[in-house]
């Protein structure tokens, strides 16, 4: 399959709203209130790492379990449910456990950037999509991940609190709505396989 803009743009909407970049403008302000230095630089490039090395070696992974990619996907989406929930509910499910030793790396690529929803979804993603448009729409996000770690003193300044509280809850929905034809999608293909569908 060639390049879909289709899937490039669904994509990068599903990685968006489950790294949440915006969302975690305050924590990054945070970290950088604290006295904390980190690279933008090293923290997308050791997040597009991670990316890179799990949506690679994450079939083969899954192969070694005797697991199928639809199952895979299926359980993906069970994550992403969970994770717009927090979004939508301002409830933490997902605990984040960060100390500040290397900022640039922990928390800020792992978990914050390339936390364990979006590895997840990365591999999820190809039940459904070319490997070449999930590819654009990573980078794509790391490239927005990057001009907001670079301009946070500028973004706070613009981005009000409320706006990014909106924003989270917005960005929460589409991922619920993505969960679910993530699942309906892959759940009908594993139900199929076994014949309890003709």
């Amino acid at each position: 399959m060639g390049i879909n803009f289709i899937e490039i743009i669904s994509t990068f909407i599903v990685l968006f709203a489950i790294i949440d970049i915006i969302g975690s403008i305050p924590i990054f302000i945070s970290l950088q209130g604290s006295g904390k230095k980190f690279s933008a630089t090293q923290a997308c490039l050791v997040s597009l790492g991670l990316f890179l090395i799990f949506f690679f070696a994450g079939t083969g992974l899954l192969n070694f379990f005797s697991v199928d990619i639809e199952s895979f996907a299926v359980a993906g989406s069970i994550i992403l449910f969970i994770i717009a929930f927090e979004m939508i509910l301002g409830v933490e499910i997902f605990k984040n456990e960060a100390n500040g030793s290397g900022s640039s790396v922990v928390p800020i690529a792992f978990p914050l950037i390339a936390g364990p929803g979006a590895l997840t979804t990365i591999i999820s993603l190809r039940a459904e999509y070319a490997d070449i448009n999930i590819m654009i729409g990573l980078v794509l996000n790391i490239i927005i991940d990057f001009v907001v770690l670079s301009n946070l003193k500028r973004l706070e300044k613009i981005l009000g609190g409320t706006v990014i509280v909106v924003m989270r809850k917005f960005f929460g929905v589409i991922l619920l709505a993505i969960g679910v034809k993530l699942l309906m999608t892959n759940l009908g293909t594993i139900i199929h396989s076994l014949g309890l569908i003709k």
